[in-house]
């Protein structure tokens, strides 16, 4: 959209790209809050208040009479859409037994990768044809429908006493308190931030790689990058039986490896065939990975959850902006492919030790 948003308000590209900055920057500080809330007044109604305060965000943007405008609303709605998977994923650990979690949260997160394609290419097309403004429409009339479903959701089980768990209290930081004193709770989110920074500073610096080393059009170079999220989206297909066979350390060797095999192929990759393929292996291979250290986030403490995979999605964001900054300075004194490879030997070794810790824990 940002083309038809620079030339809509008579500005540049760059500054049109305040209006994300300003969406990622909310969405990454809110994290945090929405757990206590979740626990304290429900996951479900909390999801539903925050989709419907993204239809206030989405009508916001729609009507904006200016560029200064635009950027507020979708500030606010980066806010509100803060609170969405992350306890979407605590409420999964309340519903669904542990030997049966994983697979779900890999669901959950094949229809998150599946979205943001086809948000993407939604927003292109209807900007293309009806104008950006129809885009943020369509998403309100989405946000708002799916709220009111979410909120009879919530009465009707309310009513029933169905889904209904108790009231917690307790202030911020007494939760985090209680998250953090875990020892394996504690593990999980370092493991977590690492992850992050590694694997997004690779990412984030592959397409202009691309550009540079193989001569291909930014346009090309993004479209290669989106086959991460196909990678993704076959491993959301694959995870129930490869959880059943592997297990979870297996399953976090297994990621480990592919990414790290996918990151050195770019590295040293001879044509952007090669890219390509990488592409398709690496988001296999995170999201195995990724969707192990999930199931781990949601049973670190049963007692908190929203908080503790709020806490989760926090160092996740926090990582991948270390991570990016890191790899940033590295491009500048050497160049991107010494990023790729050391974000290959760093994945394969802290995926190896994550595997070891869990077979350690759950020999214990």
């Amino acid at each position: 959209m940002l083309p038809a948003l620079a030339a809509d308000f008579a500005t540049t590209t760059g500054r049109s790209a305040q209006s994300i900055s300003a969406f990622a920057l909310a969405y990454g500080i809110l994290q945090l809050l929405y757990g206590p809330f979740g626990d304290r007044y429900g996951k479900v109604r909390v999801i539903a208040c925050a989709t419907l305060a993204c239809t206030v965000g989405s009508v916001a943007a729609a009507l904006s009479p200016s560029l200064q405008w635009l950027v507020v609303s979708r500030a606010l709605s980066g806010a509100a859409a803060a609170g969405i998977i992350p306890l979407t994923m605590a409420w999964i650990g309340d519903s669904v037994a542990y030997e049966g979690r994983q697979a779900v949260l890999a669901r959950l997160l094949g229809a998150t990768v599946f979205g943001m394609i086809a948000g993407q290419w939604m927003g292109g097309l209807l900007a293309e044809t009806l104008g950006w403004r129809s885009a943020f429409m369509m998403l309100a009339i989405v946000f708002a429908a799916c709220g009111a479903l979410l909120l009879a959701r919530e009465a009707k089980a309310r009513r029933g006493e169905a889904l209904h768990l108790p009231i917690k209290a307790g202030s911020l930081t007494m939760r985090l308190a209680a998250v953090v004193s875990a020892p394996w709770a504690r593990t999980v989110l370092v493991v977590t931030a690492i992850e992050g920074a590694l694997a997004f500073s690779t990412l984030a610096f592959i397409p202009s790689d691309l550009h540079l080393r193989f001569g291909l059009s930014m346009t090309s170079a993004g479209a290669l990058v989106a086959l991460y999220g196909v990678g993704g989206l076959a491993y959301s297909r694959a995870a129930k039986p490869l959880v059943q066979r592997m297990g979870e350390a297996g399953l976090a060797r297994l990621g480990a490896l592919l990414m790290a095999v996918a990151f050195a192929t770019i590295a040293y990759a001879t044509s952007w065939g090669w890219v390509a393929a990488a592409c398709l292996v690496a988001g296999f291979g995170f999201y195995a990975l990724h969707n192990t250290l999930q199931a781990n986030a949601t049973q670190m403490a049963p007692e908190a959850r929203g908080t503790a995979v709020s806490l989760f999605a926090t160092c996740l964001f926090l990582g991948q902006s270390i991570g990016v900054v890191g790899a940033a300075w590295m491009v500048d004194r050497f160049s991107a492919p010494a990023v790729f490879i050391v974000s290959a030997v760093g994945v394969l070794l802290l995926g190896f030790a994550f595997a070891t810790l869990i077979q350690r824990r759950r020999s214990q």
